[in-house]
């Protein structure tokens, strides 16, 4: 910031970012219609094709939202509100339990306990053979969704509660309209899609080390169109405050901080190092012990 200052200019909201969400939202609610005559293979394929996509790209958008830069950081409750609407098609409460703990991802980032994004020694320990591993990433949501209840429980909090009411009253509301088969679709395709699938790729290719002594890395490749640029990982824990649509500007403005570091040009490529090369695991994180911040 003090080489280049013109990076401040990069923080605030993202004024397209609510049309976005809003968009894919109403093409899940479109595509619940389209689908509720469809046999149950046509079901799990178009959620994993194409449903899923979304969903996960969904998923990201809440990633940005939680940062506040749907609004900006003086309109909170209105980007807690708004994550709470995204939600709506990935079929199960999701964005306020999401904010609970990303912030401690960032805040202690590798921390013992606390940043529930490490894998448990469990994790570590059985899932160590190129089929397990492959079981593993088709697991991911579930470890993903229980992790943080056993690694770092925290209490209920109002908006967790909300974002359960609203969630299941719409997904209740589907089901009365048009059956079981949508609500089927979206869950299903939230499973699949955050887990083995190209675009989870995203979920080993920011924290586990490809290479001793670095633990985050970028990812430069087309798949950051789909998921709101979350492959610009380096440049987002440097500035979380600058919504994913302008972190290519961060690396364009501070270019000989990012260039030469490790990075990544494939998540499918990702995935495969990750299932046959023997020194990665889960175990392939940096964890540390960290002292727990006093809260302002």
């Amino acid at each position: 910031l003090a080489k280049y200052p013109e990076i401040k200019t990069l923080m605030g909201p993202d004024p397209h970012l609510k049309w976005i969400v809003s968009g894919m939202v109403f093409t899940q609610l479109l595509a619940c219609y389209l689908v509720k005559d469809l046999s149950w293979k046509w079901i799990f394929f178009w959620a994993y094709a194409f449903g899923g996509c979304i969903n996960h790209s969904l998923t990201l958008a809440i990633h940005d939202i939680s940062h506040n830069v749907a609004f900006g950081n003086k309109q909170a409750r209105w980007n807690r509100w708004f994550a709470v609407f995204a939600n709506l098609p990935i079929g199960v409460p999701y964005s306020a339990s999401f904010k609970k703990y990303h912030i401690d991802h960032h805040r202690y980032l590798g921390g013992d306990s606390l940043d529930v994004d490490i894998p448990t020694d469990f994790e570590g320990w059985f899932f160590c053979t190129p089929l397990r591993k492959v079981l593993w990433l088709f697991l991911q949501p579930l470890f993903y969704s229980l992790r943080p209840l056993y690694v770092n429980p925290k209490a209920i909090t109002r908006m967790e509660i909300l974002n359960a009411l609203v969630q299941f009253s719409i997904d209740l509301i589907i089901y009365y309209l048009w059956g079981l088969k949508p609500v089927i679709y979206l869950i299903a395709g939230t499973i699949l899609c955050l887990g083995f699938h190209p675009i989870s790729g995203h979920f080993i290719a920011e924290h586990y080390m490809f290479l001793k002594g670095y633990e985050t890395y970028s990812y430069y490749g087309p798949l950051n169109w789909l998921t709101f640029n979350v492959g610009y990982h380096m440049e987002h824990h440097d500035f979380p405050s600058i919504p994913g649509c302008r972190l290519p500007m961060v690396k364009k403005i501070a270019a000989e901080y990012y260039d030469n570091l490790p990075h990544h040009q494939s998540w499918i490529r990702v995935l495969w190092d990750f299932v046959f090369d023997d020194t990665l695991g889960p175990y392939s994180r940096v964890k540390r012990l960290c002292k727990l911040a006093k809260e302002s």
